[in-house]
Protein backbone atom coordinates (compact mmCIF):
# COMPACT_ATOMS: atom_id res chain seq x y z
CA UNK A 1 0.00 0.00 0.00
CA UNK A 2 1.29 3.44 -0.86
CA UNK A 3 1.87 6.28 1.59
CA UNK A 4 -1.13 8.45 0.70
CA UNK A 5 -3.57 5.54 0.80
CA UNK A 6 -2.19 4.37 4.13
CA UNK A 7 -2.46 7.89 5.57
CA UNK A 8 -6.11 8.14 4.53
CA UNK A 9 -6.83 4.69 5.97
CA UNK A 10 -5.22 5.55 9.32
CA UNK A 11 -6.94 8.95 9.58
CA UNK A 12 -10.31 7.44 8.68
CA UNK A 13 -9.80 4.65 11.21
CA UNK A 14 -8.97 7.14 13.96
CA UNK A 15 -12.01 9.25 13.12
CA UNK A 16 -14.40 6.29 13.03
CA UNK A 17 -13.00 4.76 16.22
CA UNK A 18 -13.09 8.03 18.14
CA UNK A 19 -16.64 8.85 17.06
CA UNK A 20 -17.83 5.40 18.10
CA UNK A 21 -15.95 5.69 21.41
CA UNK A 22 -17.47 9.14 21.89
CA UNK A 23 -20.95 7.74 21.34
CA UNK A 24 -20.66 4.60 23.45
CA UNK A 25 -17.88 5.18 25.98
CA UNK A 26 -17.27 8.83 26.81
CA UNK A 27 -17.99 12.01 24.89
CA UNK A 28 -14.43 13.23 25.53
CA UNK A 29 -13.17 10.79 22.88
CA UNK A 30 -14.50 13.28 20.34
CA UNK A 31 -11.43 15.41 21.13
CA UNK A 32 -9.42 12.79 19.24
CA UNK A 33 -11.63 13.41 16.21
CA UNK A 34 -11.02 17.15 16.51
CA UNK A 35 -7.25 16.60 16.78
CA UNK A 36 -7.14 14.39 13.67
CA UNK A 37 -9.23 16.89 11.70
CA UNK A 38 -7.08 19.82 12.83
CA UNK A 39 -3.93 17.93 11.88
CA UNK A 40 -5.30 17.15 8.41
CA UNK A 41 -6.32 20.80 8.02
CA UNK A 42 -2.91 22.18 8.99
CA UNK A 43 -1.09 19.68 6.79
CA UNK A 44 -2.91 21.11 3.77
CA UNK A 45 -1.20 24.47 4.42
CA UNK A 46 2.17 23.41 5.83
CA UNK A 47 2.65 20.27 3.70
CA UNK A 48 3.87 18.47 6.83
CA UNK A 49 2.10 15.65 8.63
CA UNK A 50 3.52 13.79 11.64
CA UNK A 51 1.95 10.51 10.50
CA UNK A 52 3.65 10.74 7.10
CA UNK A 53 7.00 11.29 8.83
CA UNK A 54 6.33 8.24 11.01
CA UNK A 55 5.26 6.08 8.06
CA UNK A 56 8.34 7.07 6.04
CA UNK A 57 10.57 6.08 8.95
CA UNK A 58 8.68 2.80 9.16
CA UNK A 59 9.63 2.12 5.53
CA UNK A 60 6.34 2.73 3.72
CA UNK A 61 7.01 3.61 0.11
CA UNK A 62 5.75 6.74 -1.55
Amino acid sequence: MKLEAMLRMIAGGFVMASVLAGMYVDVRFLWVTLFVGANLFQSAFTNWCPMIAFLKKAGVRS
